[in-house]
């Protein structure tokens, strides 16, 4: 991938020298003798910019076609410094003097798309108070469509002194957060030089060259400086900065799918995971939006059945220094700071300003045709600022105790229920205000379909607990726009009470934790699972029918992004994770897993066989159970990450696609395709509603659902509470849906008997009798590679069902 070039990057100083402020490292050309000819070379002074007052809505920075509107919101700001950064890395700074709400604003006619640009907040520094203003900081815009550059570690990125080699002591290092970069002794004797220009009465001061401030009212005098005071390392060059985008963007009369979740297949993706090794996509185009949206990754979406890409974080991320000082990277992503703005190393031309919009924006438009909706993984729970040790980059230098959760008593520390270091504050207006316009920004102008929210817990939390009706899920329930669009919760985060499957309002879906964890003790062998196995193949009504949700808020996976890819599954019981750099201690070591025998690759054919079937069969529940089913990606083609559990460093072939496995396993390809277009064929397996288990009034006198055990009869409490039983039936009524169609009609489908069998060894079925259906033949068997089956069969026929196996029969007559 093209790395994005740092902006107005210099050199550092060697040690012990002191930079110059009135020099930079590009040596100054020869002045020719003529007079003439010096003053045509001498750099004519900047015209003055119009400032004009602008409105303090929308914040961020708005192009209208004649100039951009910028605000800011900081509570705590004495003063504000909007800061216009040339290609040269320049930097022009003009004083925000309107305030409206705490929000600082100001409008710039001529200032058009491609203007790089970034803010410093004048105020109080005092951690121990919660207040962490730092001017010597270029911050990002919270609310940046685009961003461009790169961090670099400096230790002009950090407000507080780091450690050099010859420290004796220094700040404590904490290993679950960004690294603390050595700080050059000269860089922190320097500070002075390089701080944030404080302009006095009637003049403009300058602290370099590359400085210039429309003059203005003096600054406000800080407060006295804390016990450990900033060094004052200006972040200029080693910093990214945001960047005013066009937002014009030919749609094409684009529509939204809008498809509902009784007819949504999920395929949960990366974007350069998908795309990085397909020999489809031109090489220029891999691992970015245009190649995610190749035709050649559609047509196999499309030939799949799915109608839903959901895309791990594509919000603006930042790489952790400690991972790419190990020679890792951020892969996954869920590292954020930029929440209005697509990640710009997922463009095929990073090195362009803003390129990241329209080819986002393109991609949506190309899933539309093709009839399939975008959802977007987002993370609104914490940042990429990290905890007390982390850089200040947005956020914390514009209004620490605003945007973030801080330990009551103890304010310079942060609330971590993620485990990254964070958590935002979700209790503040203006950060649940980020968020909403977050969120309708990008289904108003980025065209998404819905998001799934990462640890969503977090944003429910109300002092110490989750809160099912927290202020967030109130406005999420009355917008108009944000309600509208598929919500997706994952319901857990690592604080006390977090785990909230289950618990979420009316509008949202969940990712069904409970789910996973039943298939996979099922199909392992796992003791006193039928039960269990039984609720979460109807839709988990003792999760969601309390709370007026259907079976479709269950969203059915077994696989996702975080943990053992479906061939990894079945052939380890242990992580393999050596590759990440922490000694094999990172990711979830009770994974249910079961390697049929043998710990990772193996040439016994017995074991590759079993192993293959036990994909299919979990394949095949997962799209024969009710709720909506997710496929992760690679998964339909026996993707490995040789047991890693936890890829989210290795931004390598480890973690991608290896599309070469399509051709080596197209048998387990046939076998997907198969299994989702027998759901898509048949409505009785997207139920809309759940079971009733009672006589079917509108139809035959039968039930809509009857559990049955291997000998034909039906379950008994005894049989449900057997601790060893691993079989059982189930008949579903094609005729007992109960539901009506868009036009109002009835809707009826054929009946179907499938027979699981986690034993390991072959076991008779008896087919049930004449009323439940007299004849009888197979669709889908997961004893076959592709799941062909010619079987066919009458009512009280015997049928063998092999050993650790699923056999699907529907009724002809």
């Amino acid at each position: 991938m093209t790395s994005s070039p740092k902006v107005g990057s210099t050199a550092s100083p060697t040690a012990g020298e002191q930079p110059d402020p009135g020099t930079s490292d590009t040596p100054p050309l020869p002045m020719p003798d003529d007079p003439v000819q010096a003053d045509a070379l001498v750099e004519p002074e900047p015209a003055p910019i119009p400032v004009w007052p602008g409105t303090p809505y929308p914040l961020g920075a708005t192009y209208d076609g004649a100039g951009t509107n910028f605000s800011l919101f900081s509570e705590v700001a004495e003063a504000v410094e909007l800061c216009l950064i040339d290609r040269d890395g320049k930097e022009r700074r003009i004083r925000l003097e309107e305030v409206d709400g705490y929000c600082w604003h100001c409008y710039l006619p001529n200032v058009v798309p491609g203007q790089f640009y970034g803010f410093r907040v004048h105020g109080p520094y005092d951690p121990s108070r919660g207040l962490r203003c730092d001017p010597s900081k270029l911050l990002l815009d919270p609310y940046g469509k685009a961003f461009h550059g790169d961090f670099d570690g400096d230790a002009s990125l950090f407000s507080y002194p780091l450690p050099t080699p010859d420290d004796a002591e220094g700040p404590p290092e904490d290993p679950t957060e960004e690294p603390v970069a050595d700080a050059d002794a000269s860089e922190v004797d320097a500070a002075e030089d390089e701080a944030a220009p404080e302009a006095t009465d009637g003049e403009v001061a300058e602290a370099t060259d590359d400085a210039e401030t429309v003059e203005l009212e003096p600054l406000p005098e800080n407060p006295p400086a804390p016990e450990h005071p900033m060094p004052g390392l200006d972040s200029l060059g080693h910093t990214m900065v945001s960047v005013v985008i066009n937002p014009y963007f030919d749609w094409q009369n684009d529509r939204s799918p809008n498809r509902p979740y009784h007819q949504t297949v999920i395929y949960e993706a990366h974007v350069k995971g998908m795309t990085a090794t397909h020999p489809g996509v031109p090489e220029n185009l891999r691992g970015t939006y245009a190649g995610l949206c190749h035709p050649v990754i559609i047509d196999h979406l499309k030939s799949l059945g799915v109608t839903a890409i959901e895309l791990m974080p594509v919000h603006q991320f930042m790489q952790d220094f400690t991972l790419r000082d190990q020679g890792l990277r951020n892969y996954w992503g869920y590292n954020t700071f930029g929440f209005l703005a697509p990640h710009i190393e997922y463009s095929s031309t990073p090195d362009q300003p803003a390129s990241a919009v329209t080819e986002f924006k393109a991609m949506v438009r190309e899933f539309h045709n093709a009839g399939i909706e975008v959802i977007l993984d987002v993370v609104y729970n914490h940042t990429a600022e990290g905890n007390h040790l982390g850089p200040t980059v947005c956020f914390r230098g514009i209004d620490n105790a605003a945007y973030y959760r801080l330990v009551d008593g103890e304010p310079e520390m942060y609330m971590d229920y993620t485990g990254t270091g964070n958590s935002l504050n979700g209790r503040h207006p203006h950060t649940l205000q980020l968020i909403m316009d977050s969120l309708r920004y990008w289904i108003l102008e980025m065209h998404v379909d819905g998001f799934r929210f990462d640890l969503a817990s977090t944003l429910a939390r109300e002092l110490h607990d989750v809160d099912r009706l927290s202020a967030f899920f109130d406005l999420v329930q009355q917008d108009p726009v944000v309600s509208q669009v598929k919500l997706i919760a994952e319901p857990w985060d690592i604080g006390e009470g977090g785990y909230q499957v289950g618990n979420f309002p009316p509008l949202w879906t969940e990712w069904n934790g409970k789910y996973r964890d039943t298939v996979r003790d099922y199909w392992r062998g796992e003791p006193s699972t039928l039960g269990e196995f039984a609720s979460r193949l109807t839709g988990s009504s003792d999760l969601y029918a309390a709370t007026g949700r259907r079976p479709l808020a269950s969203i059915n996976f077994v696989i996702a992004h975080d943990g053992f890819t479906l061939r990894d599954l079945v052939s380890y019981n242990e992580k393999h994770n050596m590759a990440n750099g922490e000694d094999n201690r990172d990711g979830e070591s009770h994974n249910r897993s079961w390697n049929c025998g043998v710990e990772g690759p193996t040439d016994d054919p017995e074991i590759n066989a079993l192993r293959a079937r036990q994909q299919r069969n979990i394949l095949a529940t997962l799209f024969l159970s009710q709720g909506t089913p997710m496929l992760a990606h690679g998964d339909e083609i026996g993707r490995t990450q040789q047991g890693n559990n936890n890829v989210y460093c290795q931004d390598s072939e480890l973690s991608w696609v290896d599309w070469s496995l399509a051709e080596e396993n197209a048998d387990l390809l046939e076998f997907t395709r198969k299994a989702i277009a027998l759901r898509t064929a048949h409505p009785v397996f997207r139920r809309r509603r759940f079971f009733g288990g009672k006589p079917i009034r509108w139809g035959d006198q039968s039930l809509d659902i009857a559990w049955l055990t291997p000998a034909g009869v039906e379950m008994t409490s005894a049989d449900w509470d057997s601790g060893f039983g691993k079989s059982l039936a189930v008949f579903l009524n094609g005729k007992g849906l109960g539901e009506k169609d868009e036009r109002g009609e009835w809707v009826v489908d054929d009946s179907f008997f499938i027979c699981f069998n986690a034993h390991y060894e072959p076991i008779d079925f008896h087919l049930p009798p004449e009323q439940y259906g007299l004849e009888w033949v197979g669709e889908l068997d997961t004893t076959h590679p592709t799941g062909d089956s010619d079987l066919t069969a009458a009512c009280r026929d015997s049928v063998t069902v092999g050993g650790r196996s699923v056999l699907v029969l529907r009724k002809t007559s």
